[in-house]
């Protein structure tokens, strides 16, 4: 992936081309998509019943409020200075890591609704192709304040070097290892190719709109092993984890009662593990992500 190197520090006020959607509206769907995936009661994560040691459900509902102006202000200022600026207003209403691949997805696809023509795929590769290191630079200062577990040392690019390469470049080089990451490549391909349609599948069937969330997270949980557990627990054990929700799924997710009691099933075996180190972190980000696209949809813009 070939981008140019930029080191000079770009513009912070660009002009708007044609902005899809409000400021507000923007602002809004990112506070209700976090708050739908959080309050959706899915495998291994923290839900309005399950809090880990050092996270609680009200920590996601703080986190998810305070993120909401700065993504709406994603049209006026380089992506890498959003992410920056919503980790640095989570970190005042918590000290937990609740949203950092949340904000890092979202942030690209704010930038692209507010100031790109539609559709927003379109105007969000755009925005991906226009990152620069200026981007990288204040992204990786949002990742070392929200301080998020399982990163490792000694790869390329890592967050703890000032870097000199893009964003874009970044991500590419860790996307392998990161599922946020690698949709920085792909122009959003397990968001907009994988998880919108399940969500539309799910939503079509009658389904409520928190049982709709659980079964899109199982279905992108079942396509793609989770690479936060990958690189806590290693590889081996995250296709572990996908295999098992591919039986959930096989046996009918939320759709059907046995579905439903495998998805228990499922639950209980991945909160077995010591520091829910068997959460399925990336994969609740990409269903924020999903969440976040289909919210703007029904505004009445494309997306596609």
């Amino acid at each position: 992936m070939k981008q140019r190197l930029n080191h000079r520090q770009p513009e912070t006020t660009l002009a708007l081309a044609a902005p899809c959607w409000a400021a507000e509206t923007v602002a809004q769907a990112a506070q209700l998509a976090c708050l739908l995936e959080v309050s959706a009661e899915k495998p291994g994560n923290v839900t309005p019943s399950y809090a880990f040691s050092d996270m609680s459900y009200e920590d996601f509902l703080r986190s998810a409020v305070a993120i909401g102006p700065e993504l709406g202000r994603a049209g006026e200022r380089r992506v890498g200075e959003t992410i920056l600026a919503a980790i640095t207003a989570t970190r005042r209403w918590t000290a937990a890591n609740t949203n950092l691949g949340i904000v890092l997805l979202l942030a690209p696809l704010a930038r692209a609704a507010l100031s790109e023509p539609p559709p927003l795929r379109a105007g969000l590769s755009r925005v991906l192709a226009d990152l620069s290191v200026y981007d990288a630079q204040q992204s990786y200062r949002a990742i070392r304040l929200a301080a998020p577990g399982g990163l490792g040392d000694g790869v390329a690019h890592d967050v703890h070097v000032e870097p000199a390469v893009t964003l874009g470049q970044a991500m590419y080089s860790a996307r392998e290892r990161d599922s946020v990451a690698a949709e920085y490549t792909s122009d959003y391909a397990l968001t907009f190719e994988l998880g919108l349609p399940a969500l539309q599948a799910a939503m079509a069937t009658g389904l409520s709109q928190r049982l709709a969330v659980v079964q899109v997270y199982l279905e992108i949980l079942a396509a793609i092993p989770d690479t936060l557990i990958a690189r806590k627990r290693g590889r081996s054990l995250a296709e572990s984890v996908t295999r098992q929700a591919q039986q959930v799924v096989k046996a009918g997710g939320v759709h059907t009662a046995a579905g439903r009691q495998a998805v228990a099933d499922f639950d209980l075996k991945l909160r077995q593990a010591a520091d829910n180190s068997l959460n399925p972190g990336t994969t609740a980000d990409l269903v924020a992500a999903v969440l976040f696209v289909a919210l703007l949809s029904e505004q009445g813009s494309s997306t596609e």
